[in-house]
């Protein structure tokens, strides 16, 4: 099975949000998923507000999940915030 991480689109007309999920390659995009691992809302400009679960993130990503370029960016953008609060 092709696994890939990816968004699914949610909200109203004109306000979308997105969740960050983990799902079969061959299923439509707001089809079904295998599991829930983070959440986005391009409304607010604030990166701080992206949430996102690093554990399963790296567990599928380990299993040979492929993230799309933009799951890419919202990973790498939350690790860089994640790093910098946690410098002392």
């Amino acid at each position: 099975m092709a696994v890939v991480i990816r968004l699914r689109r949610e909200g109203k007309k004109g306000r979308p949000i997105y969740r960050i999920v983990v799902a079969d390659k061959r299923c439509p995009a707001n089809g079904k998923y295998i599991e829930e691992v983070g959440f986005y809302d391009p409304m607010i400009e604030d990166p701080t507000s992206y949430r996102l679960k690093f554990d399963r993130v790296d567990y599928w990503l380990k299993q040979g999940a492929k993230p799309t370029e933009t799951v890419s960016h919202i990973v790498k953008k939350v690790s860089q915030l994640v790093a910098k609060e946690n410098k002392p």
